[in-house]
């Protein structure tokens, strides 16, 4: 885990032919772009995967070798078009073993289900042993406590890259990244917090103003230049949002330099955002 009091590049897996088919909406990436901003940290990266085995095992050798923190959504159930688990195993050459705790807490949830329906637990019945397979992870896999029904997700390490794996449910998947939020990477949050400044220039076209960028990104190097072109905005027309983002303490004389040049150019400016 990271715990030097440097912010981590954070990368989001989200996947299941159910979003790239169209079925479902995906709600994760803007959830966790929340969940990070709030603590200080940014979404460095995000990859849509259908359920292939192949595909996601080289996407997650991708990530076993980025350097980076990554949240993996879905795919990690027990029927057969579920092959997450699998391909992190398969990413990372290892064996797949049920986790002895992740075990314990299927078994707890499964007597809990027959304590809710007055029914007795049958723990050699088939179907309450196909549902072990849930806990069945990559060796040297730990687990992520699911605060909504008990069933695991898991976490995996190679180097300096971690990869966390939560359900694709996101009543489950968001409380379980908070808590790797909190309790992970807390410490890390700790660096200097980040901000972002922009204004609206009316009728601009980013051509004119790639030179000013680059000359802003030139003469504060920590800090980088952004535009959001637009061509039909029901309230401001054709525009563009130009800003910077980076450390706090550097995005003010950052801003301040870009917008007196916008301003020494006497280009048509609007209303400024502060994030």
């Amino acid at each position: 885990m990271n715990n030097e009091l440097t912010a981590p590049r954070f990368g989001l897996l989200i996947i299941g032919d159910e979003i790239l088919s169209g079925k479902r909406q995906d709600k994760h990436m803007p959830k966790v772009i929340e969940l990070l901003t709030a603590r200080g940290y940014s979404l460095a990266w995000a990859r849509y995967l259908g359920d292939d085995r192949d595909a996601l095992a080289q996407a997650l050798r991708d990530a076993f070798t980025s350097g980076d923190v990554v949240f993996s959504c879905g795919g990690i159930g027990a029927t057969p078009d579920d092959h997450t688990r699998q391909a992190a195993a398969q990413a990372l050459g290892v064996d797949l073993v049920l986790h002895p705790e992740a075990r314990q807490l299927i078994e707890e949830r499964m007597q809990d289900v027959a304590r809710e329906q007055g029914l007795a637990y049958e723990p050699d019945r088939p179907d309450n042993v196909h549902r072990l397979n849930m806990g069945v992870f990559p060796s040297g896999a730990s687990i992520i406590p699911n605060p909504y029904n008990k069933i695991p997700g898991f976490t995996c390490a190679s180097g300096s890259s971690v990869v966390h794996f939560v359900p694709g449910f996101p009543v489950m998947a968001w409380p379980m990244i908070e808590y790797l939020l909190d309790t992970c990477y807390a410490q890390a949050s700790a660096a200097p917090p980040r901000r972002e400044c922009s204004v609206i220039v009316f009728g601009a076209m980013e051509a004119t103003l790639t030179p000013l960028m680059e000359a802003i990104e030139a003469r504060h190097p920590s800090v980088k230049v952004f535009s959001l072109p637009s061509v039909d905005h029901p309230q401001y027309g054709r525009h563009i949002e130009l800003g910077v983002k980076g450390p706090a303490s550097a995005v003010e004389p950052a801003y301040l330099d870009l917008k007196g040049h916008l301003q020494s150019q006497q280009a048509r400016l609007g209303p400024e955002l502060v994030r």
